[in-house]
């Protein structure tokens, strides 16, 4: 990634604002409550031709004992190191604070071009106040900015793009396959994006609910790029018990639709639960491919059969949705954990396997030859034709004379010789019957 951009200050001066701004959809939560961003926040965004990547951080506090804020540091640094520029946000409200001073100290240090950005500078009178900030002496000028309604950014943006070498790299995305992690709260999500990539891209407590925005990763793996989505624990509603929390479970959601496969990680000492399930059923209604991965399974006493009885038990709840597949980890112990990936990417191209129509039909017309569809009030159903349609995922067309009168069983029955003779492992498979 060309052209890097680090938003840095205090907790509660607006970074997550300004960030959401730039990328210009609300990727990062935002709340008056001070320290809700936890970990780096990546977007993507462009000024007149100028393409270039932001890094939104949590509030560093120097000195904190607070295992959250000490994490928070540690990725504050992180994205210090990474940056090519440094927009060190302050709040004209409350002006020169002693954070502000101790953070001044640390960015001092670094070489690289630093903007003052001046946030809440609503009115003209917080717009003057904004000239305190020169006394740090870390910038010829000061940028005052309004954040929630935009005023003032424009100059900002002129003078950061005009540092950068070049017109930077469009975002490249489009057709890299994303997977979503989801899960309860502290069944290792993060742990295990941290484990793949080898750094501390997720903070990781004990504490549950220590993920709160959705963050992206970009991994290889055998020369395969994926971007993997590390999600906040998803609860029942009942006990969603504030705002920040709720929007964390919103952006989770939105993660598994904007993903292509979704790992939904179970904790192994607990067992497939009812919120694992919904997660499961909410994957397979916007047709994402779904793994089911059991973590901690270190964590279990085994006997011979163990592996293969709690499987037994998972697919029994699972029903209709028992086509995922299963696999039983230790991300503490690196146990499996990039067979779970290599099973990702398995399921993802299988998303988009395309069975051509003359194999479709000579494979299953002599399915249906030896299992006609029942009769209905006399009239027999005769399928002609079958066809896999343009779709995101695996979608058949049987043309019939009486399409009204297949019954879901029989629907079944066809999904079940689909997936016998061209496997569509992890992914949900839809049934259309028209009239020929």
């Amino acid at each position: 990634m060309a052209n890097i951009v680090a938003i840095v200050g205090r907790p509660n001066v607006g970074k997550s604002t300004l960030f959401n701004r730039l990328v210009e959809k609300k990727q990062a939560i935002m709340d008056d409550q001070s320290g809700v961003t936890r970990d780096k926040n990546y977007g993507y965004a462009e000024w007149i031709g100028k393409h270039f990547t932001i890094i939104d951080t949590g509030g560093y506090v120097l000195g904190s004992t607070d295992k959250f804020e000490k994490e928070i540091r540690k990725q504050v640094e992180m994205a210090l190191e990474e940056c090519d520029v440094i927009l060190f946000m302050l709040d004209c409200k409350s002006g020169l604070t002693g954070p502000d001073e101790d953070f001044a100290r640390v960015l001092r240090n670094s070489k690289k071009p630093i903007l003052i950005v001046a946030n809440k500078a609503d009115n003209t009178e917080l717009t003057l106040a904004a000239n305190e900030f020169y006394s740090l002496g870390l910038s010829h000028n000061i940028y005052p900015v309004s954040s929630s309604n935009g005023s003032g950014t424009g100059e900002l943006l002129d003078d950061l793009v005009a540092l950068f070498p070049d017109a930077g790299e469009i975002e490249t995305n489009q057709g890299i396959p994303r997977i979503a992690i989801l899960g309860r709260p502290n069944v290792g999500k993060s742990s295990f994006i941290n484990a793949l990539i080898g750094e501390d891209r997720s903070i990781v407590t004990d504490e549950a609910g220590t993920t709160r925005d959705a963050v992206n990763s970009h991994y290889n793996l055998f020369g395969k790029e994926l971007i993997l989505t590390d999600t906040a624990g998803v609860r029942k509603k009942s006990k969603v018990r504030d705002n920040i929390e709720f929007y964390s479970v919103l952006r989770a959601i939105h993660a598994l639709q904007d993903s292509d496969v979704c790992i939904i990680m179970v904790d192994a000492e607990r067992g497939l639960e009812s919120q694992d399930i919904n997660l499961i059923a909410l994957s397979q209604r916007y047709n994402k491919g779904i793994i089911i991965m059991i973590n901690k399974w270190d964590l279990i006493e085994k006997e011979s059969n163990t592996a293969k009885e709690i499987e037994g038990s998972i697919r029994a709840k699972l029903g209709l949705m028992d086509y995922a597949p299963i696999i039983f980890t230790s991300v503490l112990n690196k146990q499996r954990i990039f067979q779970v990936v290599e099973l990702a990417i398995e399921v993802y191209e299988n998303l988009q396997k395309k069975i051509p129509t003359s194999k479709l039909n000579e494979v299953m017309l002599k399915e249906i030859e030896k299992y006609p569809p029942p009769a209905v009030k006399g009239k027999y159903i005769r399928i002609k034709y079958v066809t896999q349609l343009p779709a995101s995922a695996p979608v058949f067309a049987f043309f019939c004379n009486s399409p009204q009168y297949v019954k879901a069983p029989y629907q079944r029955y066809l999904e079940n010789k689909i997936r016998l003779h061209f496997g569509f492992k992890g992914v949900p498979i839809r049934t259309f019957f028209r009239k020929k």
